[in-house]
């Protein structure tokens, strides 16, 4: 049976989720849609650009960030998942780790749970059953604050898919359906060049896992790294990943630049 998204169903093909980051602090556009207006107008932009799911986040996750109140977020997100649900029928993701918020993002509108903190929250499982909604469960080593120092691993892959299947276990003892998770490895979240290289190359081997396999690679370090220009265009690179993932089977891609993934996407698609 395939995963619904709100009005999207897994399975056909991918799709590609832009991301909304509500926050002054995110690292690729923080402070850039922090007031409504601005949110507004950005999730105009991506909808008449094609984006098939939006992705709300009121708490940076970037390396060394700290976090943030529970009405701080709830303050950040809830006003543009209602404009979102007001205004456009399109799926709505509701990034965060803390469950009161994911609890309060679902009744205000939002379709889907996306924690990066792979449901590690005893509450979070509890609220995600409650509510009935699909989630989005990524692996990360550590915290935001402590994830890129010095992340180790024996095989990456092994590794995080045996934590993976450790987290949906919990989830089906909680009452979750294993069909109602979509796994994400988590690139760029406590793993260092080698890592996410060997991850992006083997992703085909987290198929199947769960209802869906979601990547999120777009404009993170270590693709300016692989350019060897830290300060370069990552746009290019993020692009590579996201064909990489398509050819991978990949049903989610989580991107910032919502046309040229799309097109890049179609263009695959017409090959």
């Amino acid at each position: 049976m395939s995963l619904t998204l709100g009005n999207l169903v897994l399975g056909s093909k991918c799709h590609v989720m832009g991301i909304l980051n509500v926050t002054p602090d995110s690292f690729y556009d923080g402070g850039l849609h922090f007031d409504l207006a601005d949110t507004q107008k950005r999730v105009d932009a991506m909808v008449k650009e094609g984006v098939e799911i939006i992705d709300i986040g009121g708490e940076s996750t970037r390396p060394g960030s700290k976090p943030v109140t529970i009405d701080e977020e709830l303050d950040r997100v809830i006003p543009a998942i209602k404009y979102i649900a007001k205004n456009y029928d399109i799926p709505i993701s509701i990034d965060t780790q803390k469950s009161e918020v994911a609890k309060k993002a679902v009744e205000a509108g939002a379709h889907i749970v996306n924690d990066v903190g792979g449901l590690r929250n005893d509450n979070m499982i509890s609220v995600v059953s409650e509510m009935n909604v699909p989630v989005i469960m990524m692996h990360m080593q550590g915290t935001p604050e402590n994830m890129q120092k010095n992340p180790q691993y024996g095989d990456v892959v092994e590794d995080i898919k045996n934590w993976l299947e450790e987290r949906i276990n919990a989830a089906e003892m909680a009452g979750i359906k294993r069909s109602d998770i979509i796994v994400d490895p988590g690139i760029g979240f406590g793993k260092n060049l080698k890592h996410n290289l060997e991850l992006l190359g083997r992703l085909n081997e987290f198929k199947g896992m769960a209802g869906g396999l979601l990547l999120g690679a777009s404009r993170k370090s270590f693709i300016a790294m692989m350019s060897g220009n830290e300060e370069g265009d990552r746009l290019p690179g993020s692009l590579s990943a996201a064909i990489m993932g398509v050819t991978s089977g990949v049903d989610i891609l989580r991107v910032h630049d919502v046309k040229e993934t799309l097109s890049a996407v179609n263009t695959i698609y017409s090959l």
